[in-house]
This record gives C-alpha cells, sequence and structure tokens, in this order.
C-alpha cells in the first residue's frame, strides 16, 4: 500500500472521495492512503452517509487532518472492517498522548467529545475510506475534541505513524492469508 503525506493545505468537500482521485492528484496507482490538512465542509449534496443526510448533519470543521483510503477488488463489508481497522490504529496511536482516547464504532472521543468523523463507501472501481480528526474545532456543528488538546503537535508525523502502522497491517494480514495450506475433510 504507497502512502503519502501532502504537505498543502487541501479543502474537502466529499468531492474527493472518488475513484482514482489519489491517482490523477498525486499520482499513486493501486492501494493507496494519503493524509493532508485542511478545512472540512461537505455540505448535504456530497454527503456519502445517508443517515446523516436524513438528520440534516453536514460536516463542518475550520481545520482538520484528513486521511483518503483507496482499495481496489475490496468489497465494501471488507472495506467497513479496514475502516474499523484504521479508527483502532488511530486510537492506538493516539494513546502514546492520552489513554482516555474512547471508540464507538468510527468514531473516536476525546473526554466525551468528537474527535472525528469517518465514511467507507465503494465505486464503480475500488472502494474508498475518508477519516478526518479535528486540528481546530472552531465552527464545527457539534461541541468536539482535537489533536492540540490531546498533545498531538506534530500533524505530518503523526500521520505519517497512523498510515505506516495501517500500510503494515494490511500487508501483514496479506501474508497471513497467503502463508497457509488449505484443509480439506
Amino acid at each position: 500500500m504507497k502512502k503519502k503525506f501532502i504537505e498543502r493545505e487541501i479543502k474537502y468537500t466529499g468531492k474527493e472521495l472518488s475513484p482514482h482521485w489519489i491517482y490523477k492528484n498525486f499520482n499513486l496507482c493501486g492501494d493507496a492512503v494519503v493524509a493532508f490538512v485542511g478545512e472540512v465542509d461537505v455540505k448535504l449534496d456530497e454527503m456519502v452517509d445517508i443517515e446523516d443526510v436524513i438528520n440534516v448533519e453536514p460536516i463542518y470543521s475550520k481545520k482538520m487532518l484528513n486521511f483518503i483510503i483507496e482499495c481496489f477488488d475490496v468489497p465494501l463489508s471488507e472495506m467497513v472492517w479496514r475502516q474499523r481497522l484504521f479508527i483502532s490504529i488511530i486510537r492506538e496511536t493516539l494513546e502514546k498522548y492520552s489513554k482516555d482516547i474512547q471508540r464507538s464504532g468510527d468514531d473516536l472521543f476525546y473526554e466525551g467529545r468528537k474527535l472525528s468523523v469517518s465514511i467507507a463507501t465503494s465505486s464503480i472501481t475500488s472502494s474508498l475510506i475518508h477519516t478526518a480528526l479535528n486540528i481546530i474545532g472552531d465552527g464545527a456543528p457539534v461541541e468536539v475534541s482535537t489533536l492540540s488538546e490531546i498533545g498531538v503537535d506534530n500533524i505530518e508525523s503523526f500521520a505519517g505513524d497512523v498510515m505506516s502502522a495501517f500500510a503494515n497491517e494490511v500487508q501483514s494480514i496479506y501474508y497471513a492469508k497467503c502463508k497457509v495450506r488449505g484443509v480439506a475433510k
């Protein structure tokens, strides 16, 4: 799995969660994860989560650490498993800073306040994940926590640790699948 931290700020609107966005913008073809910092402003017409649309809950944050993951030959059900694994890896990485990180499904909380947003979906060619963590909580429609209050000062280094751990885990799972022989009755 290829990985890259994008140095420039990118505003996430939901349109970025599309097939080959990583390849077209950063020349990473195949399974990949990228991270970038930027404002997040997802209007209802770009929302992938139908429950959020029904509840009229658009997403906004002035500054978030965003991750987009694209995997090919992975059905949506497996991508949701990978999303939960990714969230668990983020939680484990954050526990170096604080033990007060809670996970509920694909959401992370710090001191009872929401730290993350995350969604997994599929496209005609691939499956995709967007996960974002608040850096600045200003303007969010709900009470949120932030990476800075947890003590994460070096966003690029933190993002690199998360992406490396995820890529290593995916590779380890692939190896575990390949190293066993099948059994018959």
